[in-house]
């Protein structure tokens, strides 16, 4: 069910009830007040964050009225007088208004889209990529709601590429905006790092297959099968372990496609092996982090069980 089905009717309602005309602000209330997801979303909010501290502070009581369902109470209510009341709303009202006054916009900044139109389509991509998951903490989109960002924010010179988009649920989102102070400027510059003498720093452009932003892909110079490529950030790093999150979403991507174009190419092609060498004892010989992807056939060598493990042959056949 699409929620336009909703929101059509809610927002008809809302002109029915007030002659005709109404603001986008009073709509949009009407639509929250329909949308059951948003209503759980704040009341674990209430209970988590909110109720949490007014408790600590002897301020409220929460009590369990029904299974799924709990109840606030103001300690002391019963003592207060109606001038007293109208008091401390009167108070609180204006402590609100006046830390909204001081802080302007950027107390919502956290709950806003990222500078830069992310589609549909596109968000779906990051989503399914992420496996409905956030990419930081793990929870699943059926446990919190997840929002598509930026890891370079625009604002800082990320792009809008895939490979710079990632999924975090609401919690991680606010997290990575409020505490992370990182200079993204150097971030950024780093992306452009090449180094004199390195053969992948210095590709000769014919020979890319395919690219993106952060990542280029090429045919392997000395291929173990046919159509054996290389998969490789164009930034200088001598190992995985040194690429960012924007650089291995970039590499990924890249995986995928060449794989998708190999079997499309070779329908004998029904396996593939995908291995890094990281230092010299691991077999690294050229030190800018490559990613072999190799297309495997039935019959091409007498017994591949075992894959990746033949890196020291007398280990391949474990049992």
């Amino acid at each position: 069910m699409r929620m336009s089905q909703v929101y059509q009717p809610v927002m008809l309602i809302s002109l029915l009830k007030n002659e005709g005309k109404c603001t986008q602000t009073d709509i949009a209330k009407d639509l929250l007040a329909y949308d059951q997801s948003q209503i759980e979303y704040y009341a674990k909010t209430t209970n988590n964050m909110v109720g949490k501290v007014l408790i600590s502070h002897k301020l409220v009581e929460k009590q369990k009225v029904e299974k799924q369902k709990k109840e606030y109470s103001l300690n002391g209510f019963s003592c207060l007088s109606s001038a007293e009341i109208k008091s401390l709303i009167k108070l609180c009202e204006e402590k609100l208004n006046d830390f909204i006054e001081k802080r302007g916009q950027k107390i919502w900044s956290h709950r806003k889209k990222s500078a830069g139109y992310i589609s549909g389509s596109l968000r779906y991509e990051v989503l399914k990529r992420a496996r409905f998951r956030c990419e930081l903490c793990g929870i699943s989109a059926e446990e919190k709601a997840l929002e598509v960002d930026h890891i370079i924010p625009r604002n800082r010179g990320g792009s809008d590429d895939i490979s710079n988009l990632q999924a975090l649920c609401y919690s991680c989102n606010a997290m990575k905006r409020d505490r992370d102070d990182t200079d993204f400027r150097q971030i950024r510059e780093a992306y452009k790092k090449r180094e004199d003498g390195c053969l992948f720093c210095g590709i000769d452009s014919k020979r890319i297959i395919m690219e993106n932003n952060l990542a280029y892909s090429v045919r392997d110079g000395f291929p173990v099968t046919e159509f054996h490529s290389l998969i490789i950030p164009k930034r200088h790093a001598a190992s995985y372990f040194e690429l960012g999150q924007a650089e291995i979403n970039a590499c990924t991507q890249l995986i995928n496609n060449i794989q998708k174009a190999i079997k499309t190419n070779d329908s004998l092609v029904d396996g593939f092996n995908i291995g890094i060498n990281n230092g010299e004892s691991a077999g690294q010989t050229i030190f800018h982090c490559h990613i072999h992807l190799i297309p495997r056939r039935k019959g091409d060598t007498a017994n591949p069980r075992g894959g990746v493990r033949g890196v020291i042959p007398s280990k391949m056949n474990y049992k």
